[in-house]
């Protein structure tokens, strides 16, 4: 997987103002690669994901997967693109409090046919390399935040995602358990041997990323 953004810049209208977030970006990234993308609040970090992402496109410029363009999909398409090629942990864990760990980690091969076989042992696997084994058939409100973050992340990699989107996931923890999830993020990054991006607030996480960008006024500026 290459993933490249070329003079991607975001802006929105607000009443009858422009307001540019994202500001003539360019960026290269091959597979096993890991980034941390820091910024002040407001400097456009989650913005950048979800143009990363596909959840939102770009005002101007390109963002390419292996030389595909996805916002030339259907909306169909674009959405079994992103259900198969991206995964996304965030702050907060989106776990649905109905169902135990392992059917939330299964939820993403709901979407769309065909992504269903070996799902359950695929789950269950990733649950014992989160260290949630023994917790497979309990609900969310039972588990502490550390291990709901960390059945998060399994259910971001089910689908064996090219790309995975991290915004702020030790953000709600405590410095201990923020610790040990990313460690576990950057360890299932080298065995999933995937594309990282992680926007944080942490200085001490960003440190651990070989690539270091900061995003401010809108413009990306790797760290030296």
């Amino acid at each position: 997987m290459i993933l490249q953004l070329s003079g991607v810049s975001k802006s929105f209208r607000i009443g009858s103002n422009t307001v540019e977030v994202l500001r003539d970006i360019s960026l290269e990234l091959k597979s096993g690669e890991a980034l941390a993308v820091m910024g002040p609040s407001g400097s456009g970090k989650s913005t950048l994901l979800h143009l990363i992402g596909t959840l939102d496109s770009p005002s101007s410029g390109s963002v390419v997967f292996d030389g595909q363009n996805p916002f030339a999909l259907s909306e169909p398409d674009l959405a079994r693109f992103r259900n198969r090629r991206i995964g996304f942990v965030f702050q907060d864990h989106h776990l649905l409090p109905q169902y135990s760990l392992l059917e939330n980690v299964l939820i993403p091969t709901t979407a769309f046919p065909g992504n269903k076989e070996n799902g359950g042992m695929r789950a269950s696997e990733l649950l014992q390399r989160v260290g949630l084994s023994h917790r497979l058939h309990h609900l969310p409100a039972e588990l502490s935040g550390g291990e709901r973050q960390r059945a998060a992340i399994a259910r971001a990699l089910m689908l064996q995602p090219a790309i995975l989107l991290c915004d702020e996931p030790t953000g709600n923890l405590d410095r201990s358990t923020a610790h040990s999830i990313a460690d576990l993020v950057l360890d299932l990054h080298k065995k999933e041997e995937n594309i990282l991006i992680a926007v944080t607030h942490s200085i001490e996480f960003a440190e651990r990323f070989p690539l270091r960008f900061e995003l401010n006024e809108g413009r990306l500026r790797r760290e030296t």
